[in-house]
């Protein structure tokens, strides 16, 4: 029997090296990481969320919380997902062997409900999940919101078509259409003298032409006048 002592030697010079030891610490550090992520399993929680009279809570969310001394719980918490047309959801996470009997809260709309995580009940499952109903407390608000907003609708259409109709009457008046343009008709006086409509701004010169009136006078006349329109329309 001969026995190669010089290639064993050679072999462990070889590990021996600062290369050789370097790939072997880089093996031990590659088991160190990856056995946990060997040992994790995928743990689903599936089940379906109804308001207390019955209905399916729809497109919302169903997230991960956790008890304040539940440290195992930590690395879930945040995890979400939404919930379908029928209101089912389907919570998936990473958990091993040391993590089974972990309580965890399903949290939807402020509500809590305690699951305790079991990987053997999972794996026992046909569908390989655990079926966890959630029933919550509160009704849907959503039937009120849509009511509201269609009373809003409601009260704006009605507005909008008050206001139509009084702009498309008022401008079927030339008064009114001037108005839109931006061209305001001037206020009529009746003239304290003889009786006759004028415009405001020709009163002045009616009382000068035709009542041979000094334009002071003409001017306070006019002024009386227009002072006593204002107090009526006020």
């Amino acid at each position: 029997m001969n026995l190669d002592f010089g290639n064993q030697s050679n072999n462990y010079n070889q590990l021996c090296e600062p290369n050789g030891m370097r790939k072997m610490l880089i093996l031990v550090i590659l088991a160190v990481v990856l056995l946990p992520y060997a040992s994790a399993e995928t743990y689903r929680i599936s089940g379906t969320v109804k308001f207390a009279n019955g209905t399916p809570m729809t497109l919302d969310y169903v997230s991960v919380a956790c008890p304040e001394d539940e440290i195992q719980c930590f690395q879930y918490r945040g995890v979400d997902v939404r919930t379908d047309a029928n209101g089912y959801f389907t919570v998936v996470i990473d958990a091993d062997r040391d993590e089974d009997d972990t309580e965890i809260y399903l949290s939807v709309k402020g509500e809590n409900f305690t699951h305790i995580i079991d990987i053997s009940a999972m794996e026992n499952s046909s569908n390989n999940r655990v079926i966890q109903d959630i029933q919550l407390e509160q009704n849907p608000i959503s039937g009120g919101i849509f009511a509201g907003v269609g009373c809003c609708i409601l009260i704006f259409g009605l507005a909008f078509i008050s206001v139509l109709f009084r702009t498309t009457r008022r401008l079927s008046t030339e008064e009114g259409r001037l108005e839109f343009m931006g061209i305001r008709r001037a206020n009529e006086l009746q003239c304290p003298k003889c009786g006759d409509i004028v415009y405001q701004h020709e009163l002045v010169r009616h009382l000068m032409t035709v009542h041979d009136m000094p334009p002071v006078e003409a001017g306070e006349l006019t002024g009386l006048v227009m002072r006593k329109t204002w107090q009526e329309e006020e």
